[in-house]
Formats: C-alpha cells, structure tokens, sequence
C-alpha cells in the first residue's frame, strides 16, 4: 500500500511496458517512425495508449473523436479498441503529421474506420453539432493547443452522451501547473481548466498521473 502515487525510474518504467502493455506491430511500428521525428514528444506514451483502449472497452464506445491527431498513435488506439463497427473522428490542422498517420492507418488495415479532417478544431466541432451529433458520441480525447482546450472540453460536453468520457492530455504540462513563476499563456490555460473542471458538477472527475497527466472526466 501507498499514500502517494508511485515514481517511475527507466528500469520502472520498462517493466511497466513489458507486463502491462499490449502493443501490437502496427502501433510499435508507428510509435518508433515516430520516435525520430522532431516533435515525437507530442505522442501519448505506449502505456497511455493502452488505458484509453481499455477505457474505450470498457464503456463500450462505438463513436469517437480526437482533437489533435499528430502521427496518429492516438487515433489508432481508439480505432482498434472499438474494433471494426467503431468510428473515430480525428481532427488536427497538418497535413505534414497526419500524412504518416494515414500512411500507418492504411498499413494496420484501419483507414475506413478514422475520419480525417483538417480543419481549425473549434470549427469542425461546430460542424458537428450542426450536423445532429450533439449526445451522440461516447468518447472525446482532447491533446492539442492548449489555449484552446476550454473551448474543446465544452464541444465536448454537447457532443457525448449521458455517460460519455472525455480524456483530457497534458493536463500536468511537466509540474509548470504549479509553478507560480510560469505565467504563460498554455500554462494558465491548463490552471484554469484545471481549476473549472475540479468543481464542475456537470461531470464526475478524476486526475489520473499517466504520462503528463490525464483528466478523465465522465458527462452526467
């Protein structure tokens, strides 16, 4: 037992991975492409992957959508988690990333089951909503711009159902959250939502410290 959640050593880590990750050779081989890219920091770890699929299965998510795609590590998770009558939306701004997502897409046999669209996010997912979809999605995963997330946490909430989770990356953003001397604008962007989500009765929450800490918060 422990009062305080465990740090992870390199070795820690590895043996994590090696026990509790399942990563099949489509997404290793798309994570290791994506370990030499310039901005590979931007990829959820193998171990985050693996809980947003189990999380995905365990709600039975059928309908999902992402805002930020990158290299596609993500939206390949969720599109395997939910299997072949799943769809994932996956929304980013670069064609220069997302052109190897699709190609690792293409690879693991998955493209029909991803929906692309390159666009500013705020404007897809108002698309969205006017297209019907409000209360129709069981899963949202938000990892982009952070000025912009309050703005993609309450699309969000109009587009998931009753019982719907939204996960919310980087939401730690490496411990600047609490460094009073950090005052930029992603940081205060994240104390903010933080802070909002924290006492928002619309939603049941949990801080979870994986990766650069996740914010699971479930519609209610």
């Amino acid at each position: 037992m422990s009062r305080e959640t465990l740090g992870l050593s390199s070795d820690l880590l590895a043996y994590v991975r090696s026990v509790g990750v399942r990563e099949d050779a489509d997404l290793r081989r798309l994570r290791e492409e994506t370990a030499s890219h310039p901005r590979a920091q931007m990829q959820i770890s193998p171990e985050q992957g693996q809980f947003l699929a189990l999380l995905l299965e365990l709600i039975g998510a059928r309908k999902s959508f992402e805002v930020g795609t990158f290299t596609g590590y993500s939206a390949m998770c969720a599109a395997k988690a939910m299997g072949p009558d799943g769809r994932v939306v996956a929304l980013d701004i670069s064609e220069e990333f997302t052109s190897i997502a699709r190609k690792h897409w293409a690879g693991a046999g998955i493209t029909e089951r991803i929906d692309l669209r390159l666009a500013p996010a705020a404007a897809s997912l108002q698309a969205m909503v006017d297209a019907g979809e409000a209360a129709t999605y069981d899963f949202a995963f938000i990892d982009a711009d952070k000025t912009g997330y309050d703005t993609y946490y309450e699309y969000a909430l109009k587009l998931l159902r009753t019982g719907g989770l939204i996960a919310i990356d980087n939401v730690l953003w490496s411990g600047a959250v609490i460094d009073p001397k950090d005052t930029t604008a992603d940081t205060a962007a994240l104390r903010t939502l933080n802070q909002k989500i924290a006492t928002d009765d619309r939603v049941t929450v949990s801080l979870v410290p994986i990766g650069d800490g996740l914010t699971l918060a479930r519609k209610r």
